[in-house]
């Protein structure tokens, strides 16, 4: 990371044990990543999710804390709407990245989504593009929402995505290539495609056709059933006020793991 880029960002106390593996992958993904992603329609997306915040009292503007923020693509438009933006993410390449998109506009933090510290008092949290599948586990899980709960306003309200099992089913059990900036790119997808719910997924990322698979960084995430959410949200103490399922950028209920490709949770 260049000097000027690396002062720019927050360090907070992360656990390592618990924080490398998902470090290490996106270290390695982020000079990659914004190419990989290309389809994905980051403004529209976010407008939608913002729309569901605000069914339940979040507002048109205030203060955002995006964790897991990456390269900023989560949070770039909610700037342009006007939004205060604090974001944070494990990984610093990817921070990086996103510092080279706003300079010192958005205070950036490199912060572990299980031990995250209190940033401010937020209007809106949120957690999107699979941060909280990178928790290995329910307590991991239950760790990373009491963390939103610590930075959230008296109003404020919290939303999330979960992959679900169709999402991996498919994506983690299939290869996706792209080619840009002559160099070409690929997820494998290690998964069979009857794991079950609960399950640990993984896929490894190639940047280059010579790469060597086995030094591939390894994508690694865990499945959890809506019961598990739900039951991760009351013991931290918070309140779920509404579920989606997203197929396609789109959402609807009732939450379909089957056919949705993500489950969308609204809690205060």
């Amino acid at each position: 990371m260049s000097g000027s880029l690396a002062a720019s960002l927050d360090y907070m106390d992360t656990n390592a044990s618990e924080s490398d593996a998902s470090r290490v992958f996106h270290d390695a993904f982020a000079p990659h990543y914004d190419d990989f992603t290309a389809g994905y329609q980051a403004a529209s997306w976010t407008g939608k999710l913002l729309g569901l915040a605000q069914l339940h009292g979040a507002p048109d503007r205030g203060r955002l804390l995006d964790v897991g923020c990456g390269t900023g693509k989560s949070f770039l438009a909610m700037i342009d709407r006007g939004w205060e933006v604090v974001g944070c993410d494990v990984s610093p390449a990817m921070l990086e990245v996103a510092a080279g998109k706003v300079g010192e506009e958005v205070r950036l933090a490199v912060a572990d989504a299980r031990d995250l510290p209190s940033l401010g008092r937020f209007d809106l949290v949120w957690a999107l593009n699979d941060t909280f599948n990178y928790m290995m586990s329910t307590a991991e899980l239950e760790r990373a929402l009491a963390g939103a709960k610590r930075n959230l306003d008296s109003e404020g309200v919290l939303l999330f995505d979960l992959n679900t099992l169709a999402t991996f089913r498919s994506s983690f059990s299939s290869v996706e290539t792209r080619e840009a900036g002559g160099r070409r790119m690929t997820m494998r997808g290690q998964a069979q495609s009857g794991l079950g719910p609960g399950s640990l997924f993984e896929a490894h990322f190639e940047a280059e056709a010579e790469a060597d698979p086995a030094a591939a960084p390894v994508d690694r995430q865990r499945h959890f059933l809506e019961a598990q959410a739900l039951a991760a949200i009351e013991r931290v103490g918070l309140d779920c006020l509404d579920v989606w399922g997203d197929y396609e950028g789109e959402q609807s209920q009732p939450l379909d793991e089957e056919r949705h490709q993500k489950a969308i949770y609204v809690v205060r």
